[in-house]
């Protein structure tokens, strides 16, 4: 059994969504080359659902926990080609893809912060 670790969690899905972000930058960047197909990464929900993390339970009331984690490869998006030269990079959807990867990276960084007051505070 291996405890739950928030950091580790949020630091995992940091890890994510520049990954994520990469994705999403090369397709913008690959927008006018003939032939390329789009990119982008499993859904970090579902790495979640892939594999589960077990709590150590110190106390009998204690409740069961599951998470996970996993690889976050990258893979052609399903996008229709839209463009004659058999590109499939949308730049309306890319644009929302960066946005979710912003707000992802705003929410991580607010959670990690919350964490660390916690511990802080807790330490004191």
């Amino acid at each position: 059994m291996q405890p739950v670790s928030l950091f580790e969690l949020a630091t995992h899905q940091a890890r994510w969504l520049s990954v994520r972000q990469a994705a999403v930058a090369g397709n913008v960047a690959n927008i006018n080359t003939p032939g390329y197909r789009a990119v982008d990464v499993q859904p970090f929900q579902d790495l979640l659902a892939d594999r589960t993390l077990t709590v150590a339970s110190t106390q009998p009331g204690h409740i069961a926990f599951g998470g996970a984690s996993g690889d976050f490869g990258l893979s052609e998006d399903d996008s229709p080609v839209v463009s004659t030269s058999g590109n499939s990079v949308s730049v309306e959807e890319e644009l929302v893809k960066a946005g979710e990867v912003r707000r992802g990276v705003e929410l991580n960084t607010a959670i990690v912060k919350a964490f660390h007051r916690m511990v802080m505070l807790a330490s004191r």
